[in-house]
């Protein structure tokens, strides 16, 4: 390893700081983002609720629409449950497909949970939507995905709207502004027996 003195290191983050602020200085369009996150990897929600917890310190007004996860007690939901002027939070689902083992009732509930997330997008109110496991109702065909992309494209100008869940369409992919994909490295469930435990994965 090559040593440097202070005066060429300080000198080189300097160049460094400069290239930076150069960079910064070009990005001007403020805008609402389509962000979604997908993958095998755990992370994917969590990720998103710390956007909203962003907005909050921010002052922002967030909704909060779960598409699968209303079965059970979330952590998260209790503590956004503590902010009630800033967020709404609404757990819609009833538990995973092969836990329903119901299509004509996970349709109807995709839907209800959909037509939420509509009307936080059209409201004003709201600078955030988080759609949180929408990606899954996409995969099984509960929701149609042309009627999904042409809402969330024409969606307000400075409406942030945040789509999580394993397996995003491509479609979705493409119109995103910001797209992450969790990639699972390992998982103490798979490789150790391990129960999801309370303030890791609920």
């Amino acid at each position: 390893m090559v040593e440097r003195t202070e005066e060429q290191h300080k000198a080189k983050m300097q160049k460094k700081q400069a290239a930076h602020d150069k960079i910064i200085a070009g990005k001007t369009v403020e805008k609402g983002l389509l962000v979604v996150h997908t993958g095998k990897g755990k992370g994917k929600t969590t990720a998103a609720l710390g956007m909203v917890v962003r907005a909050i310190g921010h002052g922002k007004k967030v909704g909060i629409v779960q598409f699968v996860k209303g079965a059970m007690t979330t952590g998260e939901k209790v503590v956004f449950d503590a902010f009630p002027d800033q967020v709404e939070f609404k757990a819609m689902g009833e538990g995973f497909t092969w836990n329903t083992q119901d299509r004509t009732r996970d349709i109807a509930l995709a839907r209800e949970a959909w037509e939420e997330v509509k009307r936080m997008i059209a409201d004003p109110a709201y600078a955030m939507v988080l759609a949180d496991e929408l990606n899954i109702v996409l995969r099984y065909d509960y929701l149609p995905l042309d009627e999904v992309i042409a809402v969330l494209a024409a969606r307000p100008d400075m409406k942030h709207v945040i789509v999580t869940g394993r397996n995003a369409p491509e479609a979705l992919i493409e119109q995103a502004d910001l797209a992450t994909e969790m990639t699972l490295l390992k998982h103490p469930f798979r490789e150790q027996g391990v129960k999801a435990q309370p303030g890791i994965e609920f």
